[in-house]
């Protein structure tokens, strides 16, 4: 049936064109769920505890996974940094002594914007553009980092702060990065 087929064609359009034109305000809605995001990691937990300035470590982001001047590459970067987060703050939460309201609401926000990215990285099949192997390796060993001083120190009240401190300079650097693009 002809008519058939050309209405699921219009709605096949419809949708894509919907879906693109939502892909391309990505960016800024980005910037203002990454500025929810901090003010949420701020809030969760108090000042930064004086008893574990000497346990501080440094993890050393990978920021070269976020030198791409495009955008969609930039989009797969920050999904899969979204994801390792958002894994980190879904376990053993039981020492960091924050308020539970907003470690909820910030990580309800992070699964939003992996969703928001997934529906638009998905659709311009940016997987196989991306530079994937060396640069999620990279990623995937920064937060292995993290995970692993977290089990090292038992997930200790100590190793969530300076865990949260980092997860705030990466999203920090994410948003100094989705500004320029």
């Amino acid at each position: 049936n002809a008519f058939g087929w050309i209405q699921l064609g219009l709605t096949l359009l419809c949708t894509t064109i919907i879906c693109s034109h939502q892909c391309n305000h990505l960016l800024l809605q980005q910037r203002k769920a990454i500025e929810n995001s901090l003010q949420l990691l701020e809030k969760m937990g108090k000042n930064f505890p004086q008893q574990c300035l000497r346990e501080k470590i440094s993890f050393r982001f990978p920021k070269q996974v976020l030198e791409s001047r495009q955008k969609e590459t930039v989009r797969v970067a920050i999904e899969e940094i979204f994801q390792h987060i958002f894994y980190i703050f879904s376990k053993n939460l039981t020492l960091a002594a924050w308020d539970g309201t907003a470690l909820d609401q910030f990580q309800n926000g992070l699964y939003q914007q992996i969703e928001q990215l997934e529906a638009c990285v998905i659709k311009k099949h940016t997987y196989y553009c991306w530079n994937k192997e060396v640069s999620r390796l990279k990623l995937k060993k920064y937060f292995k980092k993290i995970d692993s001083f977290l089990k090292d120190k038992q997930h200790n009240l100590c190793s969530w702060e300076i865990s949260r401190a980092e997860i705030r300079r990466c999203l920090q650097l994410i948003d100094k990065v989705t500004r320029e693009l």
